[in-house]
């Protein structure tokens, strides 16, 4: 991949408004630590943590931020960082996630190629915390000049990939407590690095995952109908199970089984007295996936029974969909039209991919965006959740820019 430093995606102007000469400061202090932070994102990039373990990521933020004269506190179990920026009646609270994912690092050539071997930042988390640092920086050097009024709350959340994911830690710690509205962003190789996504509503599915133990009391190949043949009941169990909940509920709804194991038996003329699938459940809808545990259950249990086989459903839920609020939607497009331009603000398609960031909606108005990372011309970045996975670095500026400009905006359109 090309590898692209910021400083040669040339100016990004920050949006107009009436904040005056607040304008040219942001765009300035960006450009001041833009190859700081590609230098951090690399080093981050370089030593990947997994998820309620990023201690050496937790320093390097506080560090920083410590550095630029805040006061970031660690998360109750020593990963992750929450951080105030000045102060008012309301406040702003923006996330970044911290972990990394269990991945092989399969970019050969890249010099900053994970150093832990089966740890990946391959879904872009350290590109998600170098914004927010810079975010921090330039903000920090805003407060002290007094050129904004209210209060800017960093979370720099860990363990986003695990499950229950780390959102609620943050939550239970009660860093939401006077937030008015929290805004995130994540990487999104689809899209040319200076270019965002955004959609009001759902942006993500619901992720859950489910367990089918199957158990039968087995017998020969040549006798079927003398046991519960679980291999076949299993079989049933994997094609039908889809087809009922697209009977079951309303297909707007985007209920989504996938199966992604299946374990069962160990030779060709007997049939095995357990075996086990399982998979993920995925929804675009909140309702649907608050009720997806039984529903599904009930489906997989109506097919089992017809072969005899007794089923053990193993249900565990995950995240709820992201649905974004129309206000930040608004405020966001708003930014990103002044400061990238019309053309490069879509309405990019729903995802079944799960986040977590959606913990924090049902407490706190807010909204999740796309950050285009691809290289313009190219597809060769990878995936979300590839060992290939990288960047084009230029996207760091811009998100620094539209994260902390989103943030001023909202307080001073509040101060109004």
């Amino acid at each position: 991949m090309t590898h692209v430093r910021p400083s040669s995606l040339g100016s990004v102007a920050t949006p107009g408004s009436d904040r005056g000469a607040l304008d040219g400061d942001l765009s300035e202090l960006v450009a001041k630590i833009s190859d700081e932070l590609v230098e951090i994102r690399r080093d981050l990039h370089a030593h990947p943590e997994l998820g309620r373990r990023e201690t050496r990521t937790t320093g390097v933020i506080h560090d920083r931020l410590s550095a630029a004269g805040l006061d970031p506190v660690v998360l109750p179990g020593g990963s992750g960082v929450v951080c105030d920026i000045g102060e008012g009646r309301r406040t702003v609270a923006l996330r970044a996630d911290i972990d990394a994912l269990p991945i092989d690092d399969e970019k050969r050539s890249a010099a900053y190629r994970s150093t832990v071997p089966g740890v990946c930042h391959a879904c872009g988390h350290d590109v998600h915390t170098a914004v927010l640092i810079g975010v921090g920086v330039v903000l920090a050097e805003l407060q002290r000049r007094n050129e904004f009024a209210g209060r800017v709350r960093l979370i720099f959340q860990p363990a986003e990939e695990s499950m229950p994911g780390g959102a609620i830690d943050v939550i239970e710690a009660g860093t939401l407590d006077g937030v008015d509205r929290i805004l995130a962003l994540h990487c999104d190789p689809r899209q040319d690095v200076g270019s965002i996504g955004v959609r009001v509503g759902a942006i993500t599915g619901s992720s859950d995952h489910v367990s089918v133990t199957l158990h039968s009391d087995g017998g020969h190949t040549a006798r079927p109908h003398l046991t519960g043949d679980l291999v076949y009941a299993m079989a049933k169990i994997i094609t039908d199970v889809p087809s009922i909940l697209s009977r079951r509920v309303d297909p707007r709804a985007g209920l989504s089984v996938v199966w992604g194991t299946v374990r069962a038996g160990g030779a060709a003329n007997a049939i095995p007295q357990n075996g086990e699938i399982a998979g993920t459940v995925r929804s675009l809808d909140a309702r649907v996936w608050e009720n997806a545990e039984d529903v599904v259950t009930r489906a997989v249990e109506d097919v089992a029974v017809a072969y005899g086989v007794g089923v053990t459903v193993d249900y565990t839920r995950g995240v709820p969909p992201v649905i974004n609020d129309a206000a930040s939607v608004r405020l966001i497009e708003a930014v990103a039209r002044q400061s990238l331009g019309e053309g490069r603000v879509e309405t990019v398609e729903q995802s079944l991919g799960g986040e977590d960031f959606a913990w924090y909606l049902p407490h706190v108005p807010g909204a999740l965006f796309r950050l285009g990372v691809q290289v313009p011309g190219t597809h060769d970045g990878g995936d979300l959740h590839q060992g290939t996975f990288d960047v084009d670095e230029r996207a760091i500026d811009v998100g620094v820019r539209l994260m902390a400009a989103v943030a001023l905006l909202d307080l001073s359109q509040a101060a109004r």
